[in-house]
């Protein structure tokens, strides 16, 4: 871990962050006005506020091997994060040394600062809370998350489906307003200034990616990538994706099919069946459920870029684990996953890899959990 920190030379944003860090620290507010020199600030607000801090510890900025110590801190505690929720899933300990052995989560926490690993850590905190039913720390803890980047939004449906089937409609209603209302908070002091400026570019959902950067698309070809029908293509296969889950994985705790579910928003069941349903709700079919809709929304993404790795590696172990797959196949596809993530810049070979692991594990979970409802009658595991 020494010898990857001491490599200042080694950050790419960090600058740009900085950059950017200055004029607001200047009195700017209007998110269209902030810029650096990657490009203008496209992270929601508590991003700001975590390098408002990071730029004061680090000297304005200048100190670079302390921001790399920092994030390697950071790295230490996402992953003892990580570990608590293998354990609270009862993850055999085969699969543990996967968490520790990426060499390009390493870069991306030690070598990049990218504020990917807040909002990763976020997730994991979210996750474990929610594993330990602390329903409101866990809510706090994914809407800070999102807070920092919207690519957490991929776990949204899963969060949505875990805290209504767990607490029921009407505190489920409660903890979404808890979310928005953190999110607005924590940005009023741009929304007051401009809101448009700030949802245009800290939730652009139109934003358009460059094809050289690209970690996963890119066998397709540029053409291709850059369709629009390629685009349509990709959430179509997301929301089918989706729906498919959630048809026929997610809403196994309540036995309901999605209209019912719906339904049951609308006329809540009695109390004491709702306890009954929460009690379905292990911190195994949590931290499954919420990978899955993270490793669906990661296959049908546009772009990858090599940072959204942070939201990869520590869910694929557990996710190969859960679909049921051989000890040494689990081992080889993460081989395979690692070393194309690896390969920079990408190249049709490691983009089909990284593509094709994704897809195996997605459809590999949705075979593995066909009978989580009746292994969990079988072998209840509660809290």
């Amino acid at each position: 871990m020494h010898n990857l920190i001491l490599r200042p030379d080694t950050e790419i944003d960090w600058t740009a962050y900085m950059e950017q860090i200055e004029q607001y620290i200047g009195g700017e507010r209007d998110y269209v006005k902030i810029r650096g020199g990657t490009g203008p600030l496209v992270y929601p607000a508590a991003h700001v506020y975590i390098y408002r801090a990071l730029y004061s510890l680090t000297s304005q900025g200048r100190d670079i091997q302390l921001a790399q110590i920092i994030f390697a801190l950071i790295y230490l505690t996402t992953l003892f994060v990580v570990m608590a929720c293998y354990r609270q899933a009862r993850v055999p300990p085969y699969v543990f040394p996967l968490l520790v052995l990426s060499k390009r989560l390493h870069s991306i926490f030690v070598l990049r600062c990218f504020n990917d690993c807040f909002a990763v850590l976020s997730l994991w905190i979210a996750i474990y809370c929610y594993q330990k039913r602390a329903w409101t720390l866990g809510s706090i803890a994914y809407s800070w998350g999102l807070g920092v980047k919207m690519s957490l939004l991929l776990a949204l449906p899963a969060v949505g489906v875990v805290l209504l089937q767990a607490t029921g409609a009407n505190r489920a209603l409660k903890q979404a307003l808890l979310m928005g209302q953190l999110q607005v908070v924590i940005a009023w002091p741009f929304l007051s200034i401009n809101a448009r400026s700030y949802f245009s570019r800290a939730f652009d959902f139109t934003r358009q990616f460059l094809f050289k950067w690209t970690v996963n698309w890119r066998f397709v070809g540029e053409d291709v990538f850059l369709s629009k029908s390629f685009s349509i293509t990709l959430l179509a296969a997301h929301a089918t994706l989706l729906a498919l889950f959630a048809s026929t994985r997610w809403l196994e705790p309540s036995k309901s099919s999605i209209p019912e579910v719906v339904r049951m928003i609308f006329d809540p069941p009695a109390a004491q069946a709702q306890q009954e349903l929460s009690r379905r709700v292990t911190p195994r079919f949590v931290v499954t459920t919420i990978l899955t809709a993270n490793a669906a929304g990661m296959l049908c993404a546009r772009s990858l870029h090599y940072q959204f790795y942070s939201l990869i590696a520590w869910a694929t172990p557990f996710l190969l684990w859960r679909a049921g797959f051989h000890p040494v196949l689990q081992y080889a596809l993460w081989a395979m996953q690692e070393w194309a993530w690896n390969v920079y810049p990408s190249t049709d070979s490691s983009s089909k890899i990284v593509v094709g692991v994704l897809a195996v594990t997605v459809a590999g979970i949705w075979v593995g959990t066909r009978n989580d409802g009746k292994q969990e009658a079988q072998h209840p595991h509660f809290e």
